[in-house]
């Protein structure tokens, strides 16, 4: 697996899956929060440089669009309703208006999103991944 020398013989896991979601939202490893999880925009690393784990094995796929859909969806609705019924917004100004912030709403969380479903998948150990837990969390009743 991992060489001792290279990484580090004891990796500080998160202890509840809110933690591990919070590293992965802010583009941290889940498993470490030291490294980066992403190496391009929407691309994780092949395997992190500090705890030696193997994110090539996520599958998230298109989840995280679906969230970030529904999530922009379920935001601008009250706001396209309130354009265009209180403030009689024509239908293509409000279009004009809407378009353009949906889609970098929907841009700006995509990365945090994918991020969030890769920790969720690994706290999990859904697909290629192995389930750990921190031993002091193991032991309890």
């Amino acid at each position: 697996m991992a060489d001792p020398q290279t990484y580090p013989a004891r990796v500080d896991l998160p202890g509840t899956l809110g933690a591990a979601l919070l590293r992965a939202l802010r583009g941290q490893c889940p498993r470490c929060g030291e490294a980066r999880l992403f190496r391009k925009w929407l691309k994780p690393v092949d395997r992190c440089p500090q705890c030696a784990q193997d994110w090539s094995a996520q599958q998230a796929d298109d989840f995280p669009a679906y969230i970030g859909i529904f999530v922009v969806g379920h935001l601008l609705a009250p706001v396209v309703i309130a354009m265009i019924g209180s403030y009689g917004m024509s239908a293509w100004l409000t279009l004009a208006i809407i378009l353009p912030v949906a889609v970098a709403m929907l841009l700006a969380m995509l990365q945090p999103v994918k991020g969030g479903v890769i920790a969720f998948l690994w706290w999990f150990g859904i697909g290629g991944f192995v389930q750990e837990r921190r031993a002091e969390d193991i032991n309890k009743p």
